[in-house]
């Protein structure tokens, strides 16, 4: 395959850069496609990425839907039989802008700005189009076989909720029709597990319109699940030595002025009052729970016998999060996260990070998610020292430290520059969903300056105050997102120790009633959930609704069960296991609850 550099130079394209050079070309033939059918349209940014590529576009005030995806696409395939080649070319930056200018191209004047005055810019142009790229490109638009446009969504210009949204047009392209289509059929199977369609048919969650966007209701089935989660966090938490707290859910500013998220994330709060009327009070909703639960620590003096001290909360969260990033229960505005912070003497810093990374990892192994997982280690970028507390100095110490600690753990981590808390480095697990899009589950950072900021002393064993070192963790992280994971993971066939409704119990007949509301009794008084099916419907339809339901166990009782004070088993999985007493089959299933089998 040929692709021609900046330069224009044309040369073989390396075989790991055909799927992004193919995705980079398809992002101009799509601008082009788009230019033809809206020539009021003004391009901002048109990147490849790991699974396709999109291009963001200002429409002005026109609104387009999914629906004309094909229209869009038919009109690429038109600028591909054209076979329009590919030149590339260079301009100083004043030449640059002027043409820029020319052709109405505002955001890419905008974005030239930003360059270095002697940068040199460079352009590759198919037919009439134009565009502003580094490249490589392909030679000609032929060359490209086979794409797919997939979705319109919205995104910020820069990122930004201050400026104007974009509408983004997405698609994806391979080398071959053959690799698009086994890309297509995967995309398929990830809408049918996409948790924002299946946990709305299996009445997990909700979004109401006059609520708001990112702030989903939890139906009865879906609390239930994330009921279950919490108390287990909570439990093994308490068995790891945790404290529990309960803080509250908004503070004055002058706390967060202190711990430095007024100056740092005043942009993601919920502020109730002026943020800059000094006469006021001013309050706002906490993004965050670690200078609440400081608190607790400095509610009296402390001795180094009281270190690690670990704190844990069950915390209800806030963020202002742009609309355009909103997606079901994985990014919303309100949520609930396992929080806690650990503070400690310096020398146990190492101990109590091993300790936080094991129950993070035996969280994800138990609910089947640590294969999915990867590890981030976050660091500050020394070029955008505003964004961040301290001096570079505490940041080479706080981050030595976590490279030691990771390597010591035998951790396999990507370094991310510029993903650090304002505070401090951290170790991010990350997980994608199923249509590939990757976020941060669970956090585990460590916070060297902020005790001292809060006054934070404990005395040592020397009679010397000093300020204790801090560790900010997540144990499972957001319990929204993590429902909606394994609403993915599981396309809604929770293990039965998870499932909403373990049990349903349908009756053949109505002789069959007095038996199943014993059996039902029995399995309640054990703490199991269950359901009784007593209508007056056929079995077989009963059992398809238990199936669609995902229900793990379905327990049919006929004449005969009746009669033996028995139970017919079915098993999600495994289909039909016979008739059985009912004290075998609460054997079995409190067994498999006990162990949270998958």
């Amino acid at each position: 395959m040929k692709i021609i550099y900046k330069d224009g130079t044309v040369a073989e394209c390396p075989k790991e850069e055909e799927l992004h050079v193919l995705r980079h070309t398809a992002a101009h033939i799509l601008a082009q496609a788009v230019k033809n059918l809206y020539p009021q349209a003004h391009f901002a940014y048109g990147p490849a990425t790991e699974n396709g590529f999109y291009y963001d576009v200002d429409l002005g005030n026109v609104k387009i839907a999914d629906g004309e995806l094909a229209r869009i696409e038919a009109e690429m395939n038109k600028i591909v039989k054209a076979n329009l080649p590919i030149k590339a070319f260079t301009l100083p930056r004043n030449e640059a802008i002027a043409l820029m200018q020319e052709r109405g191209e505002i955001y890419k004047v905008e974005h030239i700005g930003d360059l270095g005055e002697d940068e040199v810019i460079s352009f590759y142009q198919q037919g009439d189009y134009i565009d502003m790229c580094v490249g490589p490109h392909l030679c000609y638009t032929k060359a490209l076989k086979a794409f797919k446009l997939t979705q319109i969504s919205g995104a910020y210009w820069k990122n930004d909720r201050n400026n104007k949204m974009l509408t983004r047009i997405n698609g994806t392209a391979f080398a071959t029709k053959d690799e698009l289509a086994e890309h297509m059929k995967a995309l398929e199977e990830a809408r049918k597990r996409d948790h924002n369609r299946l946990g709305r048919e299996l009445e997990l969650f909700t979004t109401v319109d006059c609520i708001g966007q990112g702030l989903p209701i939890l139906l009865p089935k879906g609390a239930r699940i994330i009921q279950l989660l919490q108390r287990w966090v909570e439990d093994e938490e308490q068995k790891r030595g945790y404290l529990l707290t309960k803080t509250p859910l908004m503070a004055k500013r002058e706390l967060y002025k202190i711990s430095g998220h007024w100056d740092h994330y005043l942009d993601g709060m919920f502020v109730m009052g002026d943020p800059h009327d000094e006469t006021k009070e001013c309050f706002a909703l906490r993004p965050m729970t670690c200078p609440f639960q400081y608190q607790v620590f400095l509610n009296r003096m402390r001795s180094y016998r009281d270190l690690p001290m670990r704190l844990g909360e069950t915390s209800t969260l806030f963020r202002n999060e742009d609309s355009g990033e909103m997606h079901g229960l994985i990014r919303v505005r309100q949520f609930t996260i396992s929080e806690g912070h650990l503070i400690l003497r310096p020398e146990q810093l190492e101990e109590e990070f091993a300790g936080c990374l094991s129950l993070a990892k035996y969280m994800l192994d138990t609910i089947g998610l640590g294969e999915d997982v990867t590890y981030r280690f976050s660091q500050w970028d020394p070029n955008n020292t505003a964004k961040y507390e301290g001096t570079p100095e505490q940041w080479d110490e706080a981050q030595s430290l976590m490279k030691k600690i990771l390597e010591d753990l035998n951790v396999p981590y990507t370094v991310g520059i510029d993903e650090a808390a304002f505070y401090g480095p951290k170790l991010d697990i990350q997980i994608k969903n199923v249509f590939g899009k990757e976020d941060t589950l669970i956090t585990i950072q460590i916070d060297m300056l902020l005790a001292k900021k809060f006054g934070m002393e404990y005395v040592d064993t020397d009679g010397q105050k000093k300020n204790p070192y801090i560790i900010h963790r997540t144990s499972l992280g957001c319990y929204e997102r993590t429902l909606a994971l394994l609403i993915e993971k599981y396309a809604g066939a929770f293990p039965t120790w998870l499932a909403p409704t373990q049990v349903k119990i349908m009756t053949i007949t109505e002789r069959g009633d007095d038996w199943a509301r014993e059996v039902e009794a029995e399995l309640l008084s054990r703490g199991m959930r269950v359901e009784l099916d007593v209508r007056n419907e056929k079995i077989g339809f009963k059992i398809r609704q238990a199936q669609a339901e995902k229900v793990p166990y379905m327990l049919i009782i006929g004449d005969k069960e009746a009669e033996e004070k028995a139970v017919a088993v079915r098993n999600r999985k495994e289909g039909d296991l016979g008739t059985m007493p009912l004290m075998d089959l609460v054997e079995k299933l409190e067994e498999e609850i006990r162990t949270k089998a998958r």
